[in-house]
């Protein structure tokens, strides 16, 4: 990997451990705050709400050099969750999560771009899916050493370790990454052109119903394991491990794969995999080695469409990429925050851990049909195979 991949990928592995830390903590945290699992998961709502707050801002940033936005963005990480290990009471962690969640979609949008800048174009999709990886590492390693150290000590250093990995990002965007240039000469209306034509949308609404569905299970996985699986609390580290060897594999197979196909056809059939995948969650999650099995599986289908539809955003979006960016994340993390709150009302309701997948099966099942609109309306249309010789 160029170490300038490297360096922006540093950045996604803070923002991957900020943000999926509440996965594996949120049990924990709840009991040490003295509130109800659900109320926790407010915590999860707030980081995506400060996520599609912070990407609007984009808007007005197409100006100023890309490399000098990143730096921004991570200086932006390590505030945010350094408050937040800081943070006296429930309020204020709230506050310090939403203004965490601030730089990550905008984070991610210019390093798509930035990625897409530093490689010639027949590896555009593996770059952006290199520069993602650093998420997956996080929840393959990150995330559960965060989980130990809750379990051991206390969430608060976990948030401190993730400051500490965003003043980590600054040092190494600063030294390793070049100036790419802006994004060129846009007026403020000129970015919202391409959003008069249907792909962006089929994208947007791809992820943003997919995603709900999956977090619909994702957001509760620790007491799912814990309350229906039987795996202990002590268990969660390895548990986390796991889940981020998933999310890893998923993610470098699916930018693999953009090398050889089009990045609609990835996207729609992992998203269709992940249909059978909440249905075995539900009937099979009580057996253990089963329910880990699930973990890995279900964990890779998160991830393995993210790369081909960001990367695509990027190529269907010109003189409007950095909203383009900024969109997709939104749409992403909209996903999140409503599946957290679809997922809580299903516990809330009936007590059962499992119901959620239930939820999100249908919108999956949505998203990927939207994807595979965009798929045969758009892309087969040009006639060519290979996504060298497209967006």
């Amino acid at each position: 990997m160029k170490k300038s991949l490297l360096a922006l990928a540093a950045g996604t592995f803070a923002l991957g451990i900020a943000e999926f830390l509440m996965m594996g903590i949120i049990g924990k945290l709840a009991q040490d705050m003295d509130i109800s699992i659900t109320r926790a998961g407010h915590l999860i709502s707030a980081y995506a709400s400060g996520v599609c707050f912070g990407a609007v801002f984009l808007l007005f940033m197409r100006k100023y050099s890309l490399t000098h936005l990143m730096l921004l963005f991570a200086a932006v990480i390590a505030a945010g969750n350094i408050g937040a290990a800081l943070a006296p009471d429930f309020s204020t962690l709230m506050v310090a999560r939403f203004i965490s969640g601030l730089p990550h979609g905008a984070y991610f949008g210019v390093g798509a771009i930035v990625a897409r800048r530093l490689v010639e174009p027949s590896r555009q999709v593996q770059a952006v899916s290199l520069v993602i990886a650093g998420m997956t590492v996080a929840t393959l390693c990150g995330v559960p050493l965060a989980t130990f150290i809750t379990n051991t000590f206390s969430w608060r250093i976990a948030f401190g370790v993730v400051g500490l990995s965003g003043v980590l990002t600054f040092v190494a965007i600063r030294t390793w990454v070049p100036d790419v240039g802006k994004l060129g000469r846009v007026s403020f209306w000129g970015q919202f052109r391409f959003l008069a034509t249907l792909p962006p949308w089929l994208i947007f609404g791809g992820v943003i119903f997919a995603q709900t569905g999956l977090y619909c299970w994702y957001s509760y996985v620790d007491p799912l394991l814990v309350n229906v699986s039987g795996f202990s609390t002590a268990d969660l580290s390895w548990l986390m491990v796991v889940g981020g060897a998933g999310m890893l594999v998923g993610n470098l197979v699916s930018g693999k794969c953009g090398n050889y196909f089009r990045p609609a056809a990835i996207a729609s059939t992992i998203m269709f995999l992940g249909i059978p995948v909440l249905l075995a969650i539900y009937f099979f999650s009580a057996t253990g080695w089963v329910s880990v099995l699930l973990l890995f599986c279900g964990t890779a289908v998160l991830f393995g469409s993210g790369s081909p539809l960001q990367s695509s955003i990027v190529g269907y979006s010109a003189g409007g990429e950095m909203l383009g960016a900024a969109l997709i994340q939104i749409a992403y993390n909209a996903g999140n925050a409503i599946a957290a709150w679809v997922g809580g009302l299903a516990i809330a309701m009936t007590g059962d851990y499992r119901l959620p997948t239930l939820a999100g099966i249908p919108l999956v099942a949505l998203g990927g049909i939207l994807i595979l609109i965009l798929y045969f309306r758009n892309e087969r249309r040009s006639g060519v195979t290979h996504p060298r010789h497209t967006r």
